[in-house]
């Protein structure tokens, strides 16, 4: 009898092992501007983005911080989230948001191959997991990355101070700072589709070609280079279009590595603003993640 009781002990125990592993979708925010924020290491809290009960993609959590300081100082936020869901059986779906693009950029080029304790996925009130006790792996399981507005590129915006120059996230995206940051190739081999809205207006004197009001398509396009450039939608007469996909774009310049554009906004149709109600080109990114975060 004790040979099928152990027997029964490990298909119980494989069992719970098999059952314990789970995919999850993070939403990492960007800047935070005059609408409500969700609190630094609460996974639950998605006022920052609007309704939570809104579909947003599998297991989603919502991976809050500051929205002012540096990314340096940030990036343990993130490290948290991608320990605590994303290592062991766990596998995780990402979506950053405009600042969140560079945030999660600079934490994997940065740490993306260091090695990580395997965790439990039940945060405590910082938002931080305990080991799992089922030892390391390096990097974290991460599957796509989805980026709406992606601000890795920084946002002339910065530049010209049109935000508290003080303020050491604004600091920070001043373009020239924020694409010698880190190494934007570096993923990871994990893909970054890249979602870049149009609908701009009042700050079109000051970012080139195309632009969603806050960052321009050489930014949210994903387009590697040590300065932004005017890149638009085709039939724009006056600066090359940003391509799809991985090509290079007319005249040139190309994207980083593992970048990949799957939305330009042909239409105008989205500006930079979540609103807080999942509204502007956070729509169209949410929208494909509820098709593809399974």
């Amino acid at each position: 009898m004790r040979p099928i009781r152990t027997f029964i002990a490990l298909c119980l125990l494989l069992a719970s092992g098999m059952a314990a592993a789970a995919n999850y979708t993070l939403w990492i925010h960007g800047r935070a501007g005059s609408g409500p924020e969700g609190a630094p290491g609460n996974y639950k809290d998605f006022s920052y983005w609007g309704p939570s009960q809104v579909l947003a993609g599998v297991n989603k959590k919502a991976v809050n911080w500051d929205g002012r300081s540096s990314i340096a100082s940030q990036s343990g936020r993130v490290r948290d989230a991608l320990d605590c869901f994303c290592t062991g059986d766990n596998w995780c779906y990402v979506v950053t948001y405009s600042a969140g693009d560079p945030l999660l950029g600079y934490t994997l080029a940065n740490y993306g191959g260091s090695i990580r304790y395997k965790k439990t996925a039940s945060p405590n009130t910082s938002g931080a997991c305990g080991n799992s006790g089922a030892g390391t792996q390096a990097g974290w399981n991460i599957k796509w990355v989805r980026a709406a507005a992606g601000a890795a590129g920084g946002t002339e915006l910065s530049d010209i101070g049109a935000w508290t120059t003080s303020e050491p996230l604004v600091q920070d995206l001043k373009t020239s700072t924020m694409r010698a940051m880190y190494n934007h190739n570096v993923t990871r081999n994990i893909w970054f589709y890249m979602y870049a809205g149009a609908r701009g207006t009042l700050y079109s004197f000051a970012l080139p070609g195309q632009d969603d009001e806050v960052v321009a398509y050489h930014s949210s396009g994903g387009v590697a280079g040590s300065s932004g450039r005017s890149l638009c939608n085709p039939g724009d007469w006056f600066c090359d279009d940003l391509r799809l996909r991985t090509e290079a774009n007319q005249g040139g310049s190309v994207k980083w590595s593992y970048h990949s554009v799957a939305f330009r906004d042909d239409g105008e149709d989205y500006d930079h603003y979540a609103r807080g109600n999942w509204a502007g080109i956070v729509s169209v990114v949410r929208s494909a993640v509820v098709s593809t975060a399974h």
